[in-house]
């Protein structure tokens, strides 16, 4: 059997893409989500959220910041948390940040909000939700980000098609309201908004 080129491997994997209509470079690594790729769900979900120049954001489990580095482009006039707890994601969430000029950005350690600070809202929290985490992780996330949402605030998340009807149920149930934003295949997209 042919040598693995381990030395080749632990190489950065770099990605060249153009999202939410700027280009943009990332740096990734094996042992993190699509490192090869930017996966279909972000893509979809950047097609949908809507956010303002000035807004408050908090990328949840940004991985090495697909989704919380173009946004923090968008809004450049706000503050972008990215926070996830893994600290290889953080690593590279932070040095993409760099790598692409976006300076109005957080990026820490934290599982689900427990290190975000208790006082911070947000106009726009985003998540690609993984799939395989307890219902019981689900619905401590969900409301805690109704709690950190500014009245008007939207809770933007993209999952496995698998998990719709549990998503739709709890959006309702916790946020008081549901809208399917697109579904396709193996994903699909949907949001919250905090009314209270």
């Amino acid at each position: 059997m042919a040598r693995i080129p381990i030395k080749e491997l632990k190489k950065d994997i770099v990605l060249k893409t153009t999202l939410c209509g700027t280009p943009f470079t990332f740096h990734t690594t094996w042992g993190l989500f699509s490192p090869e790729k930017i996966d279909e769900g972000t893509m979809a979900l950047l097609e949908h959220v809507v956010v303002k120049e000035g807004d408050a954001i908090l990328d949840l489990g940004c991985g090495y910041g697909a989704l919380g580095i173009p946004l923090a482009k968008l809004a450049s006039g706000g503050t972008t948390h990215m926070v996830d707890k893994d600290f290889v994601a953080v690593e590279y969430a932070e040095k993409n940040a760099l790598l692409n000029n976006v300076k109005n950005v957080e990026v820490y350690l934290s599982n689900g909000f427990d290190q975000v600070p208790r006082d911070t809202r947000f106009d726009t929290i985003v998540s690609n939700l993984p799939a395989k985490i307890s219902k019981e992780f689900f619905w401590i996330l969900f409301e805690e980000a109704r709690q950190r949402l500014s009245p008007g605030g939207t809770f933007y998340a993209v999952t496995i098609a698998g998990l719709r009807r549990f998503v739709e149920r709890n959006f309702k149930t916790i946020f008081g309201n549901y809208e399917l934003l697109a579904s396709k295949g193996t994903y699909f997209v949907a949001k919250a908004q905090n009314n209270s």
